[in-house]
């Protein structure tokens, strides 16, 4: 059924406010995902605080005039679908759905006022996450302190392994 003048207008202003409150952007083009399938993509990102809408492309490019993302106006040809975020992380769930589903198909993105190719969108989602670097940070850290113990802590215990020794001999 046809979408009348004031439900595309309305779809447009949501598509906007979208795109103004979020930082992160994915396009993919979905053609012939299942329903089952688009629902498991739709729940992992909504698990991460992202949402994916499939909408007409005419619609979005409208959506998209006077945003930051106006620029990825030419991507939106074909069934595409959008989603976004304010964590890259979405990159990385689009990412590791469409390797395991090849009917899912990046296109681009941004994040913030830079546009993305396709490369750079899976270059994205490679990164570790914040919580990953933050571990390896914490761990960085740690590291050097507990090597300073272990050579504190060495001279100790090996005179006391020889005071155990001579004592053991009964000196």
């Amino acid at each position: 059924m046809p979408m009348s003048r004031v439900q595309k207008e309305q779809e447009v202003q949501t598509l906007k406010e979208r795109f103004e409150e979020n930082d992160v952007v994915v396009v993919a083009h979905y053609s012939g995902l299942s329903v089952l399938e688009m629902s498991e993509l739709r729940s992992a990102l909504r698990a991460e605080g992202a949402t994916f809408k499939v909408a007409k492309n005419s619609l979005v490019k409208r959506a998209l005039t006077g945003t930051k993302f106006e620029e990825m106006a030419g991507m939106f040809s074909g069934p595409t679908g959008v989603a976004v975020s304010n964590d890259p992380g979405v990159a990385k769930i689009a990412y590791k759905f469409a390797k395991s589903h090849d009917k899912l198909v990046l296109i681009g993105g941004a994040m913030g006022e830079q546009i993305m190719s396709k490369a750079e969108v899976e270059q994205l989602a490679k990164l570790p996450s914040l919580d990953e670097l933050r571990g390896t940070i914490i761990g960085l850290l740690q590291a050097p302190a507990q090597k300073i113990v272990g050579v504190v802590a060495a001279p100790a215990g090996g005179l006391a392994r020889v005071i155990g020794a001579y004592a053991a001999k009964g000196e």
